[in-house]
């Protein structure tokens, strides 16, 4: 996007309720994952007040113990006192799950897509992780709301909370932090003498200990606007607040809004679901576009028919950032990414149980070894043929 503008995203902690319910359906296929390579899921996860619905479609042959699993990723999580209202061993689980249907796995034991769909991948050069600043630092944010917590650094957070980022761009770059939005939960003793907001004190110890830390000095001036817990306060929150379910963060776990969207959630989806496997490709491929210099920004469209491997259609997109021709960098990428979903898994290595790992704090511009797809190990190749 050229010119000046101001450009905002958000990010959300572990313990709000919609990432619960992510957490729980990436638990699920992990554990599928270490017993059998093979298996299929599509798991998905519903939250309420004192309710966990786990539902969806599993071919296995291991064995998941569901209720267990769910109690201690809750616990970790950190519902463990019914003064969230909600808790781990508390709670409520309902166990729906059926097999996959034979008529999908027909066409996916021979290779083919495991449903039709479109998906998006991005990479710019605003962060040293090749991602959109205003995801990039929300995500850093609800990062540091969890940390802070854990580590009893601020001891009165509970586990809900959410971020958002506006930034300021000037010639499509960004310059500057404009508004930084962080609301957590807490527990009472930070509320003043009114009980309906916390005190000054407390407000500014969470801009100091958590906002300052991670936005830089020099994206931040006097006119940056801060608004922590813009309601007042925030002590009720979690599942007994919000409900919550598998998929609504996609925005949250892409780009911020910075790139376009196919539609499809990630979570609770084994690789043969080309919804994630696709998208973690096409990601793959624009950070090693850019990474190698071909391009400044970077936007791959890869799109499936169910049940046939190859690709009905390949975009690229580069804002024209391009350093050569976009048909000659299509080449280079049909060259050198096997596009089929058994070509997508061998080559990111997708048949490990690394997927809880990707439930919060985003999908991309990550640096655990987990992150197979957030590698640039093809930049020579395609510096090589360009």
């Amino acid at each position: 996007m050229p010119g000046n503008f101001m450009y905002t995203s958000e990010s959300v902690t572990e313990g709000h309720p919609d990432k619960v319910c992510d957490q729980i359906s990436d638990a699920v296929l992990d554990e599928v994952l270490r017993q059998d390579t093979h298996g299929r899921v599509a798991c998905e996860c519903l939250v309420t007040v004192g309710l966990v619905i786990v539902g969806g479609e599993i071919t296995t042959t291991g064995y998941v113990d569901i209720p267990k699993l769910v109690r201690n990723l809750v616990k970790d999580i950190g519902y463990t006192d019914p003064k969230y209202g909600f808790s781990y061993n508390s709670c409520a689980i309902l166990n729906a799950i059926g097999s996959q249907s034979p008529d999908i796995a027909q066409g996916v034991d021979i290779g083919g897509a495991g449903d039709q769909g479109l998906m998006t991948g991005y990479a710019c050069r605003e962060t040293r992780e090749l991602m959109p600043m205003p995801i990039m630092l929300a995500h850093k944010l609800t990062r540091r709301l969890a940390s802070a917590r854990k580590e009893k650094t601020l001891p009165y957070l509970g586990p809900d909370g959410k971020s958002q980022v506006t930034v300021e761009y000037r010639d499509g770059q960004p310059v500057r932090v404009d508004t930084v939005v962080l609301s957590s939960q807490h527990t009472e003793e930070i509320l003043d003498s009114s009980g309906r907001k916390i005190t000054d004190d407390a407000r500014d110890e969470i801009i100091e200990k958590v906002i300052k830390p991670v936005i830089p000095e020099n994206m931040i001036d006097s006119k940056t606007v801060y608004h922590v817990n813009p309601t007042g306060k925030f002590v009720i929150g979690g599942p007994q607040s919000d409900t919550g379910m598998t998929g609504r963060k996609i925005i949250v776990d892409t780009y911020g809004g910075m790139a376009t969207h196919g539609g499809g959630a990630f979570s609770g989806k084994d690789p043969t679901k080309v919804d994630r496997s696709a998208s973690y490709m096409a990601r793959y491929i624009a950070k090693n576009v850019v990474a190698a210099g071909l391009a400044d920004k970077c936007t791959i469209q890869i799109a499936y028919a169910i049940g046939i491997a190859e690709p009905v259609s390949l975009m690229l997109f580069t804002s024209r950032t391009n350093k050569i021709d976009e048909s000659r960098i299509e080449e280079i990428i049909r060259k050198n990414f096997d596009l089929t979903p058994r070509g997508i898994i061998k080559s990111l290595d997708l048949l490990r149980p690394v997927y809880s790992e990707t439930a919060v704090y985003g999908h991309f511009g990550r640096t655990e070894p987990e992150f197979s797809w957030e590698r640039v190990n093809k930049v020579k190749d395609l510096q090589k043929d360009a």
